[in-house]
């Protein structure tokens, strides 16, 4: 059997155009619901949305690549993982965080804020973290990967969408109103068929090589969940905004990284097994973890005092 780290997937130009078109509803779909004000609210009380953006872009990334050098993971399995950690949040934090009984309204300035910073963040991410490990750095060099290529898909991606869903919520709040959640619970189904399509050739190769990375995908989305609550918790946030910038840190725009792996990297098997696991895997631990929180009360800072003051 060839090496993963040399095995690319059979895809052709036409899926990679409807992957494409499909991330791009997505984000279309999640941009329906944003709104200037959730701008706005970071900018009048920014330090939950800090630390949420601390969390995403500066620890996530730094704390894959420490898992990444204690592990030590073939090559492109290392690679996928760091671009995982470099993409924003994904599509259904949201409505995870509502389930959650986190701090929905800072999910959804979060979700806002990070979607936009990727465009810059997540080619800086990648790059840089990837040139900083020996293994990693050779598949960039033997891509011959374009750090402004990258950034020019990344920015047609995401803030293409993003600007005409806002738009829509702007002039039209009503169809907004109507089609968003439509587009909202049927945003897991489209990721599924994203999947679907970028292994519906090669299927084998994924069964063959999937045992590699279940536990590899487990350690990383735990480390993401734990680095978002524990920071919540070091700078003493509230426990509804820790709950709110776990599932954000944990719950990454995979299929963001999906159609840069295809579009960059001709399709590495590794990196793609990682992304679509990733995938698959952080909803079942992102809905696990809100069933729990759900079924758990939510203790503020008061009350926390409160009950410290009469013990």
């Amino acid at each position: 059997m060839d090496s993963i780290d040399q095995v690319t997937l059979n895809f052709s130009e036409a899926n990679l155009f409807y992957l494409n078109l499909s991330l791009g509803f997505i984000m279309f779909g999640v941009a329906i619901n944003l709104r200037g004000e959730d701008f706005i609210r970071v900018i009048r009380n920014p330090r939950s949305a800090l630390v949420g953006m601390i969390s995403q872009f500066l620890m996530l990334p730094a704390l894959t690549f420490l898992l990444i050098l204690i592990i030590q993971p073939r090559p492109s399995f290392a690679l996928g993982m760091m671009l995982v950690a470099a993409c924003p949040g994904g599509n259904i934090s949201n409505f995870m965080t509502a389930m959650a009984r986190g701090n929905t309204a800072l999910s959804v300035s979060l979700t806002a804020v990070s979607s936009t910073l990727a465009i810059f963040m997540t080619p800086i991410n990648l790059t840089f973290w990837a040139g900083m490990y020996s293994p990693t750095a050779e598949i960039l060099t033997a891509v011959s990967l374009d750090f402004w290529q990258l950034l020019k898909t990344i920015t047609t991606l995401l803030l293409i969408p993003i600007v005409l869903g806002m738009l829509l919520r702007k002039w039209k709040p009503k169809i907004a109103d109507r089609l968003h959640p439509i587009m909202h619970y049927s945003s897991i189904v489209i990721f599924a068929a994203i999947v679907i399509m970028a292994f519906g050739a090669n299927f084998d190769l994924f069964l063959s090589y999937i045992h590699l990375v279940i536990l590899l995908v487990l350690a990383h989305n735990a480390v993401a969940l734990l680095t978002g609550y524990n920071l919540g918790v070091l700078f003493n946030l509230e426990q509804q905004d820790r709950r709110s910038i776990a599932i954000e840190t944990g719950i990454q725009n995979s299929g963001l990284g999906l159609i840069l792996i295809f579009g960059f990297f001709d399709g590495l098997g590794g990196m793609a097994i990682v992304a679509a696991w990733w995938g698959i895997w952080h909803i079942i631990s992102g809905l696990s973890l809100a069933y729990v929180w759900n079924n758990r009360p939510v203790i503020n800072q008061s009350a926390e005092s409160n009950i410290q003051t009469e013990v």
